[in-house]
């Protein structure tokens, strides 16, 4: 609890909010104090359902006492330990438990903080990688065009969001971009993958022929970009840029960040569409979104191509003080423990067929030109008003917001992703208030 809980009331100069409005902000705050299952609620007592479970992270529910338990047990036995030379055994039980999860092969788990730790972990790894089994040539990092894989560096070079890269000019050299999938004129409103547009891992193609593959690293995509609003790859795509990548030796790195953790209704997206890549990187939802922690699962090929040398050799000159941190090691057991006991990395496919059909039920509101889904994902993309990209999105995010919903607004676009523990009623009051919504303001 804060010492203000009335929003006028708190001096808001201080906080230089992250990836928001600042000055519009601060005009009207909207704020929670407190959160429980579905639902947060507001500093004014109202309850607000969480439709994107917090930011794609909170997947069993808010409130989770098991996990402040787990947190509060570990804080008083070991608050912090060292993973450089040195280790605690719970971050080892940790990884051997993200590796039973895993994908067959991606077994080997390098601890970070954020998903765009995971990113930066993995190209660094990818580049090592290469270096290592004599191939130093291999340099350049591919991403895709409406890609987002955090705000490091490295993560900005190979994301593909213009608006996340205008303003720093001195990005990573050696990156190219594939194009992105999302077409309008041959998918609009598509139910789950749409049929139209596999051949766009083609693309991969020309770069090739553009820079060698000789040249190449690596190629890192999200298998359902949700940054930029759920786009569901076209069937075939992902099978298509594994195929091109095994080709030309190149690695492929799937960012799922978002996608981890029984967002599709599978532990991973890499089992929901059948692709195994040679890395992975995670975050959000591998501790519910409590403590900061990420994870990259990498195959047995890339870490062993690694182990090589002297054996009092260091492999990988990376890593970061909180790496594998025992609080956050153990909100992760602990959220793993609920995963599992709840079955809630498979629960969404039980449900993802009344949540495909509930939000297009919205088709024909005004000003509605799409909607996707996948899994325990989905958008609603509403066509801007003339000159001023993103209002109409706002002024419907907050008219939802005053009427008890919250979800991520991406442009004139919404992300939806709720938690996994979703009742059939929470989907319906989604729907409800958002179509309400859409029809009053868009």
């Amino acid at each position: 609890m804060t010492l203000h809980q009335i929003p006028n009331t708190i001096k808001t100069d201080s906080f230089w909010m992250p990836f928001t409005a600042n000055r519009q902000f601060k005009k009207a705050p909207r704020l929670f104090s407190s959160a429980e299952g579905m639902h947060y609620t507001t500093v004014d007592g109202r309850k607000v359902i969480d439709a994107s479970a917090g930011l794609w992270c909170v997947n069993a529910g808010h409130g989770r006492k098991q996990i402040a338990a787990a947190v509060e047990r570990q804080l008083m036995t070991l608050d912090f330990a060292p993973s450089f030379q040195m280790g605690h055994p719970l971050a080892f039980d940790f990884a051997e438990r993200l590796a039973e999860i895993a994908p067959k092969g991606l077994d080997r788990i390098f601890f970070t903080n954020s998903g765009s730790e995971s990113v930066d972990t993995a190209l660094k790894i990818a580049l090592a990688y290469h270096r290592a089994n004599g191939q130093a040539s291999r340099t350049r990092l591919i991403g895709r065009e409406r890609g987002y894989h955090g705000v490091g560096f490295g993560g900005t070079s190979v994301g593909g969001m213009v608006a996340n890269r205008r303003a720093f000019a001195t990005l990573l050299p050696g990156v190219d971009h594939i194009r992105h999938t999302h077409d309008l004129s041959r998918n609009a409103f598509a139910k789950d993958q749409p049929e139209h547009g596999a051949e766009l891992a083609d693309d991969l193609e020309r770069l090739v022929a553009l820079h060698g593959a000789e040249t190449i690293a690596a190629v890192i995509v999200e298998p359902v970009p949700g940054s930029t609003a759920v786009l569901p790859p076209p069937k075939g795509y992902l099978q298509r840029l594994r195929e091109i990548c095994d080709k030309h030796g190149i690695l492929l790195i799937f960012d799922e960040v978002i996608t981890g953790f029984g967002r599709l209704g599978t532990p991973f997206a890499a089992n929901f569409f059948g692709v195994t890549p040679d890395m992975m990187t995670t975050a959000k939802g591998i501790t519910n979104g409590t403590i900061p922690c990420g994870a990259v699962f990498a195959s047995r090929k890339v870490h062993d191509g690694l182990m090589v040398g002297p054996e009092n050799a260091m492999e990988l000159f990376h890593g970061y003080t909180y790496s594998a941190h025992p609080t956050a090691c153990a909100a992760g057991v602990a959220t793993l423990d609920i995963y599992k006991d709840e079955g809630l990395l498979t629960r969404g496919a039980s449900i993802a067929e009344y949540w495909r059909d509930a939000l297009h039920s919205l088709k024909g509101l005004p000003n509605v030109v799409d909607i996707r889904n996948c899994g325990l994902m989905g958008a609603v993309e509403l066509s801007p008003r003339d000159g001023t990209v993103g209002a109409r999105g706002y002024d419907v995010m907050v008219d939802c917001f005053n009427r008890g919903l919250y979800f991520r607004m991406s442009g004139d676009s919404f992300a939806l992703s709720p938690p996994l523990i979703v009742e059939k009623s929470h989907i319906d009051d989604i729907v409800s208030i958002l179509g309400d919504a859409i029809k009053r303001v868009a």
